[in-house]
């Protein structure tokens, strides 16, 4: 029997094959002539592009994890203190890192003392000594050390830090929080509402409702400004649909979690596959409101994406757990155990390349049209790689 308090292969394998996803459609950036298909959907578009389902199948990968984490934690004796620590401390430095990648993006090169992609490489650098996985047989006066310069990194940045244009030049702002900020909001909200609710499905469900309505108020006529006009201080919550997807990942993961033990995995896989044609005819229902749109977080984008992610997790589920074929992926099983990891090693290229001389880079021939998606292919799976070399040394993220 699967025991349910440890991490399942077939999570580890959704999360490896997401994160290559997201490395390659984040990649596609700096390719010419993108099949339209691969790419976001623009501003007001009414579709669906792939790069558009990477992002909503993480967040219901972080919630397919939540049951499974806490219950591990609790395995290992962790009173829920402890856990509660746990949980406000990793949505912290997602958040931390979400701030900082933010305002880059709006950072300056004129008053300022260093460059834009030399700030965000030695802010990644930083994060990397903050909340490094170190060896336990390390002193404490070692890590703490490490840690130290990090965050005294992180504070000499914030200090030198000049965003906006060299004739208005402000310090750093939360414009928003970026994919690692937003992650650790969905993170906080779920993880916090499934500590104190446990396995009860009836309420997560509630909850799911409640962040897919404000998705429809939101979209529906403005329902949601004139129902609740002062609803700024609900800005974390993006509409409503990041948490959506991650509270549909927690209860999938209850869902499964409990036919597992009662020996009907097979089953529950069934009733998924069920589920999931259900969400997606939902999805084209709500179109109306707001057409399928991840810049709009509609309704349909979170139900049709939601239906994919639910699919998809139970065909690898299928795969992995019920028939244990998981070497297939044992190729990309970095990328869905040291997650975090694998996605700022991708920072920290693209800061590389952003300060090398354009002599230094590849010629447009092999960044675009076929040969360039080619070319971002190959560097997901690069990236993989070296994120497996350093976990076999031993560097990864804890967060």
């Amino acid at each position: 029997m699967i025991r349910t308090s440890r991490r399942l292969a077939s999570i580890d394998a959704f999360r490896a094959i997401t994160m290559l996803l997201m490395i390659f459609v984040n990649d596609l950036e700096l390719v010419e002539k993108v099949p339209k298909w691969l790419e976001h959907a623009a501003d007001g578009e009414d579709r669906l592009g792939l790069a558009d389902t990477v992002f909503p199948a993480f967040l219901f990968i972080v919630g397919l994890s939540i049951p499974f984490a806490i219950r591990g934690l609790e395995s290992k004796g962790m009173s829920m203190n402890g856990i509660l620590g746990n949980i406000l401390s990793r949505s912290f430095a997602l958040l931390v890192m979400g701030i900082y990648a933010v305002n880059y993006e709006e950072y300056t090169t004129g008053p300022a003392v260093i460059g834009q992609y030399a700030w965000l490489l030695l802010a990644t650098i930083a994060w990397f000594f903050i909340w490094l996985n170190y060896p336990p047989e390390w002193s404490g006066v070692r890590k703490w050390a490490l840690r130290s310069a990090g965050i005294l990194l992180l504070l000499i940045l914030a200090f030198i830090y000049k965003g906006g244009t060299p004739a208005k030049p402000h310090w750093m702002e939360t414009f928003w929080y970026g994919i690692l900020g937003l992650i650790g909001w969905a993170y906080l909200c779920c993880a916090l509402l499934y500590l104190y609710i446990r396995d009860r499905l009836v309420p997560l469900a509630i909850a799911f409702l409640f962040f897919l309505g404000l998705s429809i108020a939101s979209n529906a006529h403005g329902w949601l400004f004139k129902v609740l006009p002062d609803h700024e201080w609900m800005w974390w919550m993006s509409s409503g649909g990041l948490p959506a997807f991650t509270m549909a990942g927690v209860m999938t993961g209850i869902f499964y979690s409990r036919w597992i033990e009662q020996g009907r995995a097979q089953q529950s896989l069934v009733r998924m596959w069920l589920i999931a044609p259900v969400l997606l005819v939902v999805g084209f229902v709500l179109r109306p409101l707001g057409g399928i749109a991840k810049l709009g977080d509609t309704p349909s984008w979170i139900l049709i994406c939601t239906a994919i992610s639910i699919a998809s997790f139970g065909i690898l589920a299928y795969v992995v757990d019920l028939k244990g074929k998981d070497k297939w992926y044992s190729i990309i099983r970095p990328a869905g155990t040291s997650t975090l990891t694998c996605y700022l090693l991708s920072y920290i290229h693209y800061c590389i390349f952003k300060m090398l001389p354009a002599s230094c880079r590849l010629p447009l021939v092999l960044r675009s049209g076929d040969i360039g998606l080619i070319k971002s292919a190959v560097f997901a799976f690069l990236i993989v790689w070296l994120t497996g070399a350093l976990e076999k040394g031993k560097i990864r993220l804890s967060v």
